[in-house]
């Protein structure tokens, strides 16, 4: 009886810090494919870009809702140079990504990004939301909301 006394104590105490190690990890390695997610957009790599997602990818912008079925369906509707051209774009860079929640598969990041002209100048800045996911022991993400165009 008390070694079962002696084991239940234990995983009271060690059960509120492993789960608070493991949204540690799931914060770290979901922010991690943020960064890769921005990474691969400024580098107009739309293969590279769509693996830091998860499909069906879910963006709400624009008034419109617009779900991805799949990899194949969003890398053919995405074309960066031709954004870029449109947009007098050059890159863009995170001016904040602040944790909302978090739990061991699903993360909310509150994001605020800024768009820069090849002359390095920022001309526009955005809020936005990402839920990122941990699907097959892979985290990505699953949807956006954004106010950009």
């Amino acid at each position: 009886m008390k070694r079962i006394v002696g084991l239940l104590l234990c995983i009271s105490i060690l059960g509120p810090a492993y789960a608070e190690d493991a949204e540690t990890a799931a914060v770290a390695e979901a922010r991690a494919v943020m960064d890769e997610f921005l990474k691969t957009f400024n580098a107009r790599d739309e293969e590279a870009w769509a693996d830091t997602l998860l499909f069906p990818h879910v963006r709400i912008a624009s008034g419109t809702v617009m779900v991805h079925p799949d990899k194949a369906a969003f890398v053919a509707a995405r074309d960066l140079d031709e954004f870029a051209r449109t947009n007098n774009w050059n890159h863009s860079e995170w001016d904040s990504v602040e944790l909302i929640q978090a739990g061991p598969d699903k993360v909310h990041f509150k994001v605020v990004f800024s768009r820069f002209n090849p002359a390095g100048e920022r001309y526009v800045t955005f809020d936005s939301l990402y839920i990122l996911q941990k699907v097959d022991g892979r985290w990505g993400i699953r949807a956006r909301s954004s106010f950009a165009p």
